[in-house]
């Protein structure tokens, strides 16, 4: 995939939003009485050790000129943590403000905060398109928001707690960029990021009732969102990042919570009204506007001057 085109990079990413929508859905439909937290710790745990077997095994077949020894600490650490802090903020604010309210809210907000810090990282101008598509996506999810109002109480803490998450979101995406753009493969980034990730999170998971996970119906949860949402998801998702900027990457993930109010009306049963509605149309507007090709038009032939 080296030679991928910036438009194959984000159907890479449209895929991996794809993956990490049916989270939700995913608990739903897992045993009941699980806490969030825990649930969201084994993930991690589950899908760094998938990422560093994965990454161990392309690195055995096809060896990368970067070494993981020569990541920067420092940006390695703000992988691990981003990805903490963006777990147990996001499982935390759906605890109190609802699934669909903590979904859009989290990553609605990210878009903005991811390309702001790459501005401040030095990726560049961000540019009218992006500019374009993230209003559009961020007023599409304003709408859902208001609309999620009616069926939900709106907690100001989680309202909080869920930007922290989009916040956390970003910084991953940005830091991770940055190991990218360093020549480091997008398998061993993801791998030594969710790895140290997981040790953060080994105390979550013990204190929050990880021996409630330890059931048939709580162990296939854990594979699941291990396997699907987090290592499938994210190698998908560093691919494409490798060759997009990081706020063009977090508005195109902005199909996530598009795709899980679709599987929460297919699959769950739940009816959105008509507000709900037009804000994923113009959820979906902003996502077309990034993701559809430019065409590149026949540059027209100035006649030389005639001396």
């Amino acid at each position: 995939m080296t030679g991928a085109t910036p438009n194959t990079s984000r159907l890479l990413v449209l895929a991996a939003a794809l993956c990490f929508a049916t989270t939700g859905t995913a608990q739903e439909l897992g045993p009941a009485g699980l806490e969030p937290v825990a649930v969201g710790a084994a993930r991690i745990a589950v899908g760094g050790a998938l990422l560093a077997l994965f990454a161990w095994w392309l690195g055995r077949r096809r060896p990368t000129t970067r070494r993981a020894s020569e990541m920067a600490p420092a940006t390695l650490g703000a992988i691990a943590v981003a990805v903490a802090v963006y777990q147990l903020s996001f499982f935390a604010s759906v605890r109190l403000t609802g699934v669909a309210v903590g979904t859009v809210v989290a990553l609605g907000s990210a878009p903005a905060f991811a390309g702001l810090a790459g501005r401040l990282a030095g990726e560049g101008p961000l540019g009218a398109r992006w500019a374009l598509s993230t209003a559009l996506a961020c007023g599409g999810v304003a709408l859902l928001v208001v609309a999620g109002a009616g069926a939900t109480e709106i907690d100001p803490l989680g309202i909080g707690l869920a930007l922290v998450s989009g916040s956390g979101y970003a910084t991953y995406t940005v830091a991770s960029k940055r190991l990218l753009s360093a020549g480091h493969a997008p398998e061993q980034v993801m791998a030594c990021g969710f790895g140290a990730a997981a040790l953060l999170l080994l105390p979550v998971l013990i204190l929050a009732g990880g021996a409630e996970l330890a059931t048939p119906g709580g162990i296939g949860l854990a594979v699941y969102l291990g396997v699907v949402p987090t290592a499938l998801a994210y190698v998908l998702f560093a691919r494409g990042l490798r060759r997009i900027s990081a706020g063009e990457t977090a508005t195109l993930t902005l199909a996530e919570p598009l795709t899980a109010a679709a599987l929460g009306v297919l699959v769950l049963g739940e009816h959105p009204g008509a507000l709900a509605a037009l804000g994923a149309a113009i959820t979906l507007a902003g996502l077309v506007v990034l993701a559809v090709p430019v065409p590149a038009w026949p540059r027209r032939l100035t006649p030389a001057p005639v001396r």
